[in-house]
């Protein structure tokens, strides 16, 4: 198993993720992210936003598969399902 690629879709996949759970927190939040991070935990929306935001993980995952690059779309699918294990803890908390 390619390692490199493997370490490289996670990575991928962590940061896009990321990047658009922001880009909706920045284009619907009125105050400081903070706050709105806290507002949408005491609403427990919190693990909502995080789902919105691991959709660009699917056409990731399909681009790496097209390209036949398996390792790359393993890494997609490890932190997809780690982002599913975050949510599931913080519809229970």
């Amino acid at each position: 198993m390619n390692r490199k690629e493997l370490f490289q879709g996670i990575i991928a996949s962590f940061f896009a993720s990321s990047s658009i759970t922001i880009f909706i927190l920045l284009y619907f939040s009125q105050g400081p992210i903070e706050d709105a991070i806290v507002s949408l935990y005491h609403q427990k929306k919190l693990g909502g936003l995080i789902s919105m935001g691991a959709l660009i993980n699917l056409p990731l995952f399909f681009l790496g598969m097209r390209k036949r690059k398996t390792n790359f779309a393993k890494g997609i699918l490890i932190t997809s399902i780690f982002i599913v294990l975050v949510i599931a803890l913080l519809k229970v908390i």
